[in-house]
């Protein structure tokens, strides 16, 4: 086991399976929803084969909904390439301990085709990857933090499925904002949360209430931003499996109530030197102390926040969530320290000045959500965009502020016709993502809804 307590290193493992403390190894990627894909591998096998060979597994995987239906539309995997293999081979400095599952590691895995050996360029972690190798190009290493938010309740998976995720009770009854004696009474499951990623070698800074019934916030380390991502996708599940051992449920839907605050995932990004040492956000020497670098990043961030939404706010749901006053953002500007502008300046020093980006629900998937956030920022640095000056006051009443689209089709208008995106992510890769925010809109048309039923049943 590495100094990072959880981390391994493929001796520690291979001793951990003789040894018989490890006898299963979780080898798995991220879908395009953001979900854990993968085997669960016996550990003598995992040492004699894996180690070297990887996995393989249905490259349908890249090309399905939610409910794990294949969608068509897509140029990578569909019915007429017979949806054949990829390959996983493990990227070692995943591989970790899962404290809440007995005799369990688990590892993350890069995709690549069984035939040609090359990268599955629409996979999401080799997304984010294209974008830190075009930012290692121009010099700069991206850090970056997330903060999700989550609703628990009282019901269990499986008596909330039950109940058709209706009527299910907030496990705490109050607003739990930074209220202790509210959080002691959720204690023994988000204790339980904490303890056990922080176990798995991801660093837990906090948690606390938030400002809705049962709502709750973990804070995790920032760290490069693939390693946040990675981190990131492990902590989701892994608050999930707790949740459910203790007979609770959890969700990170980006708004569950339309009468509570919704869960976000905001995202703070700072730019550094390649090696990581240095960072490059800051300089009292300017206004705002806001870099050249800075300047740019952030300036970029404003004007391709639109066309990039869809990657931050991926589902019908996710648009129920920018609402006025509710903490969720719907103008598209900047302020210092100022939680109702969609990007808020935050900071004093060399290694603590960032943006954080208010925009992403806690439905995204954090690989696409950091890959938007590098291509808008480097495209910024390099046309020297202006973010302007900070707004100041109400940015909720700004009618003279752009806005942030009100629904997924005008997000899906924009992310289509984005020149920017389209050459940031590639021809092919920003196909494959239309289609999949396509797919979500064309699935939600083809459902009734019970607002429908409500509505429509009794009032014509």
């Amino acid at each position: 086991m590495s100094a990072t307590s959880g981390l391994l290193t493929a001796k520690a493992i291979t001793k951990m399976v003789a040894d018989d403390s490890v006898d299963t190894v979780i080898v798995c990627f991220t879908d395009l929803q953001g979900r854990l894909m993968g085997k669960r591998v016996t550990g003598h096998y995992f040492i004699d084969h894996v180690l070297g060979d990887g996995i393989e597994a249905c490259n349908y995987l890249l090309a399905l909904d939610v409910d794990m239906n294949p969608l068509d539309g897509y140029e990578y995997a569909n019915w007429e390439l017979g949806y054949g293999d990829l390959s996983g081979q493990p990227d070692l400095s995943t591989l970790r301990i899962i404290p809440w599952l007995e005799k369990t590691a688990l590892v993350l895995c890069d995709l690549f085709d069984t035939l040609t050996g090359e990268p599955v360029e629409v996979s999401p972690r080799r997304i984010l990857q294209r974008q830190i190798e075009r930012a290692k190009d121009a010099g700069f290493l991206i850090k970056c933090a997330s903060e999700l938010e989550f609703y628990l309740f009282h019901e269990s998976y499986r008596e909330a499925r039950d109940q058709n995720y209706q009527n299910l009770e907030f496990h705490s009854g109050y607003n739990e904002d930074y209220h202790v004696l509210q959080t002691t009474r959720d204690e023994y499951v988000i204790r339980a949360i904490r303890n056990g990623i922080d176990g798995a070698g991801i660093p837990v800074e906090f948690s606390k209430g938030e400002a809705g019934p049962g709502q709750h916030e973990i804070n995790i380390r920032y760290a490069d931003a693939l390693t946040m991502a990675d981190n990131h996708a492990i902590y989701k599940n892994g608050a999930k499996e707790i949740a459910g051992q203790l007979d609770r449920s959890i969700t990170f839907m980006a708004k569950y109530d339309i009468n509570n605050s919704g869960s976000s995932c905001h995202i703070h990004s700072s730019i550094w030197t390649a090696d990581g040492k240095t960072p490059l956000m800051h300089d009292e020497s300017r206004p705002q102390a806001m870099s050249v670098a800075f300047e740019g990043w952030l300036g970029g961030q404003l004007a391709h926040a639109r066309e990039l939404t869809w990657m931050y706010a991926p589902t019908v749901n996710s648009y129920k969530r920018y609402q006025a006053e509710s903490w969720a953002p719907t103008a598209i500007a900047w302020g210092t320290d100022n939680r109702t502008c969609g990007f808020r300046v935050v900071g004093h020093d060399d290694v603590s000045h960032r943006v954080e980006n208010r925009l992403p629900g806690a439905d995204c998937n954090p690989y696409l959500a950091f890959a938007a956030t590098i291509a808008a920022g480097l495209s910024g640095i390099a046309e020297g965009a202006d973010p302007g000056s900070p707004f100041a006051g109400n940015a909720y009443a700004a009618n003279e502020k752009l806005r942030i689209p009100g629904t997924i089709v005008e997000a899906i208008e924009s992310f289509a016709t984005s020149a920017m995106a389209r050459e940031s992510f590639g021809a092919h890769v920003h196909d494959h993502l239309v289609n999949t925010a396509r797919q979500e809109w064309a699935a939600f048309g083809g459902v009734v809804t019970d607002w429908e039923r409500r509505r429509c049943f009794e009032q014509f």
